[in-house]
């Protein structure tokens, strides 16, 4: 075998190192190495059909060359290029699917969702509405309302309750002695019960969705009137 290449069978045909080193996965010089990293998975296939073609063509008889391993890298360059096909097809997808996301959140401008917060508004002797997002069935929820103070102005018993999201609309706001509070921003906790022991309870807060981001990782949000921005799956319910 010569520097520049290796004669393959007697007629004398040379096929390069370079070939060869593609083939075997091993790399003679610095520059073939750099040449290969850039060739692509099509361009492997299409060297190594050649060379084993060549290689058939010009073996001795009474001793062939032995072909294995030639026909073993082939067969997973091919399953590079499905796998580098597949992910073109899935990105396509994933594009295509965002793009739908995106107009669906478009339809949502101007609703009322329910989203994780904890806030309540009271205005005029009326409330925003709110709810309760359960991991898991309770067999008694209650929702403490506090006002800026931090004290609690109404405990509402909502009783047992499916896992799920469940919705609070229509309240009218109260105080414990069955006042109308003042006006302004009061906060929820909820405290959910399964046979004595507390269960996960999370509050949602109602607000109007202005407009449609998109986020950090690509997928379209929601740009609240509250301020806040909330993706799409984060979404529990729209009123």
């Amino acid at each position: 075998m010569s520097a520049s290449g290796t004669t393959i069978g007697s007629s004398g045909t040379t096929v390069s190192q370079t070939l060869l080193d593609t083939m075997n996965g091993t790399s003679s010089a610095s520059g073939s190495s750099s040449s290969s990293g850039t060739t692509s998975a099509s361009d492997l296939q299409n060297t190594f059909l050649t060379l084993l073609v060549t290689q058939l063509k010009n073996q001795d008889p009474t001793n062939p060359a032995d072909s294995s391993q030639m026909t073993s890298q082939l067969a997973q360059i091919n399953t590079v290029q499905g796998i580098s096909n597949l992910n073109t097809s899935l990105s396509s997808l994933a594009t295509q699917l965002a793009a739908g996301q995106t107009s669906q959140a478009a339809l949502l401008i101007g609703s009322n969702v329910l989203a994780a917060g904890s806030n309540v508004t009271v205005s005029s002797g009326a409330a925003s509405a709110f709810g309760v997002k359960l991991d898991n069935a309770v067999s008694d929820l209650q929702v403490l309302v506090k006002n800026s103070a931090g004290q609690i102005v109404n405990t509402l018993d909502l009783g047992a309750q499916s896992a799920g999201v469940v919705p609070v609309s229509g309240w009218t706001p109260t105080d414990s002695s069955g006042k109308t509070p003042a006006d302004g921003t009061y906060t929820i906790t909820a405290q959910g019960t399964i046979n004595g022991q507390q269960a996960t309870a999370t509050t949602l807060a109602a607000s109007q969705v202005q407009s449609v981001v998109q986020m950090t990782d690509g997928t379209p949000g929601l740009k609240l009137a509250n301020g806040k921005t909330v993706a799409l799956t984060g979404v529990a319910s729209v009123l």
